[in-house]
């Protein structure tokens, strides 16, 4: 685990800080997934950098050695629903940080249409409305597995709200079929 007073950090930031191309791509993926500051995007982009050079790592050993250790790695971005089930590791050096961002919490609260917007996923997600797998979790970055259920909180002002809406909606429908 670690010292709790040696806190690593958990990104690297850009070598060149004034790249007018690299800041406006941040800028779109911040805007675009509405994350809270560009040090959340660059977590993940360290992440990335980590899993692809641990694959370039892996494609350098001799075939033998390879097996035992590429299975693993390939299962764990197959369970964080990022690849196929029968992936290659030439499928993980072709992985872009949107991939991963895809899988974060908030982002699959906004695609599931819980949320109508990114920002509002992760204020849902903040204010304890939103439960992964039955229990609440309350950060947005978190990664959502490919067996994870997300859901709004049964006691949620939200899940009473649509839960009203379904039944006008079911109301409605059954009026219009029957007319």
């Amino acid at each position: 685990m670690g010292d709790p007073k040696r806190q690593r950090k958990k990104y690297v930031t850009p070598s060149h800080p004034w790249q007018l191309d690299r800041l406006r791509e941040e800028l779109e993926l911040v805007g675009e997934y509405g994350l809270r500051n560009k040090r959340e995007l660059w977590i993940f982009k360290t992440m990335l950098s980590e899993i692809r050079g641990r694959a370039r790592q892996l494609i350098a050993l001799p075939p033998s050695e390879r097996e035992k250790y590429e299975k693993p790695l390939l299962r764990r971005l197959y369970e964080w629903g990022v690849l196929d089930e029968n992936a290659t590791l030439d499928d993980v050096l072709s992985l872009t940080v949107r991939d991963l961002l895809e899988r974060r919490l908030q982002t699959v609260v906004w695609r599931l249409g819980i949320a109508k917007t990114p920002h509002q996923a992760r204020q849902m997600i903040v204010h304890r409305h939103i439960t992964v797998n039955g229990r609440i979790v309350t950060s947005p970055s978190y990664i959502v597995k490919r067996t994870d259920k997300v859901a709004l909180h049964p006691r949620s002002p939200f899940a009473k709200l649509q839960k009203e809406v379904e039944e006008l909606l079911e109301k409605e429908g059954v009026e219009q079929k029957a007319g």
